[in-house]
């Protein structure tokens, strides 16, 4: 169906902790506490003028994540949203852009709190070029993917790298080749760019990470035995949704990271099992980590248009997002990196209207001269 996003909801302000979350359950074992009250999000001025855009909301399968153990679903919402000359021009093709969202969330949640589609139009009507943007819906039982591989949640990077991007080549009008797609996202969504972006410079030209989570290999740190007793205590996958936050982002992380086909109901292993550290669970967890392998990848990231890396200055994450600026630097690697005023959340609509949106216009191929 097809539709035009119609508001604005506000939700929970752990949805505005989720990056600080993941980073911690790779750091210690995570507290039980209390829900959250809500929040909404900021979101920059109309622009007068600005066209609409058309926002479809389509079902595609995942052949990669067939048979995946803990009962995902294969056929993954996904929401694209077409330019305003893209009806007007039917001979027109248009580059695209892959937009990821973080953990907990899904893809029409983080619509809303980056504001789109106001956004997208803002940027056109401050003379961004014409896009399509695509945004695929990754949450799974436990939250979310981490756009990993695993027999456990099913093949999501290679569902977001190549389904995804067949499907969407062969059902709109776009330019087919790796220089005209850009791949972006936030929190675990921005770790979905590095890692996916490091492995499958093929297929894309161009990256954005938001306040990439995840990004450091890290020790357990203290166990808190109430927790694991918690986590070892779940039955079914499902029951998962009544665990506090932190508690369940640790299963979404073993389930992409340590699965494990022998161990049902819930084929994962824990970093800690009978109150004590596995440490080779936690080899890999700290395996999936971007500031591990990045040095395996420098070939494939030297052939990226563009990099770029932003975090706000009150974001935890920022260190992490530095360091993987470092990194690039060290190899010469071309690319951008900005802390800008503002928590984890709280300016991410306005970097995705006067940042990711122009960031692309400038970087991906759109088949003539400018």
């Amino acid at each position: 169906m097809i539709f035009r996003w119609p508001m604005i909801f506000p939700r929970e302000e752990r949805m505005r902790k989720a990056a600080y979350c993941l980073a911690m359950v790779l750091a210690a074992g995570a507290g039980i506490g209390p829900a959250r009250a809500q929040v909404t999000t900021e979101a920059p001025a109309p622009v007068p003028g600005a066209r609409a855009v058309t926002v479809e909301h389509i079902t595609v399968h995942a052949p990669t994540l067939e048979g995946n153990l803990e009962g995902d679903a294969v056929d993954r919402d996904v929401y694209v949203v077409l330019p305003p000359g893209y009806a007007a021009n039917p001979k027109k093709r248009y580059p695209v852009v892959y937009a990821l969202h973080g953990y907990s969330i899904g893809a029409a949640q983080w619509m809303a709190e980056i504001h789109v589609p106001q956004t997208i139009e803002g940027a056109y009507a401050q003379g961004a070029r014409e896009m399509i943007v695509v945004l695929p819906d990754s949450k799974t039982v436990h939250n979310g993917s981490m756009y990993s591989s695993s027999v456990t949640t099913g093949d999501f990077e290679t569902f977001i790298s190549r389904d995804l991007v067949t499907y969407i080549d062969g059902h709109y009008r776009t330019i087919a080749k790796r220089e005209s797609r850009g791949l972006a996202g936030h929190s675990m969504g921005g770790y979905g760019t590095s890692r996916i972006g490091m492995k499958h410079a093929d297929v894309f030209g161009a990256l954005y990470m938001l306040s990439p989570c995840c990004l450091s290999p890290r020790a357990l740190g203290p166990i808190d035995p109430k927790t694991w007793e918690t986590l070892e205590a779940v039955k079914a996958p499902a029951d998962s949704g009544t665990l506090p936050f932190m508690a369940r982002a640790q299963l979404a992380t073993a389930a992409a990271w340590s699965p494990n086909p022998q161990n049902p109901p819930l084929y994962l292993d824990l970093p800690v099992k009978d109150g004590q550290p596995r440490p080779e669970v936690l080899a890999k967890w700290a395996a999936n980590a971007p500031l591990a392998f990045v040095d395996q990848y420098v070939g494939a990231l030297r052939r990226y248009r563009a990099i770029a890396i932003d975090v706000g200055d009150q974001d935890g994450l920022k260190v992490d997002a530095g360091k993987l600026h470092e990194a690039l630097d060290s190899y010469r690697i071309a690319n951008s990196f900005e802390i800008y005023p503002g928590t984890h959340t709280s300016h991410v609509a306005f970097r995705i209207q006067e940042q990711v949106i122009p960031f692309f216009s400038r970087n991906l191929d759109f088949g003539e001269a400018p």
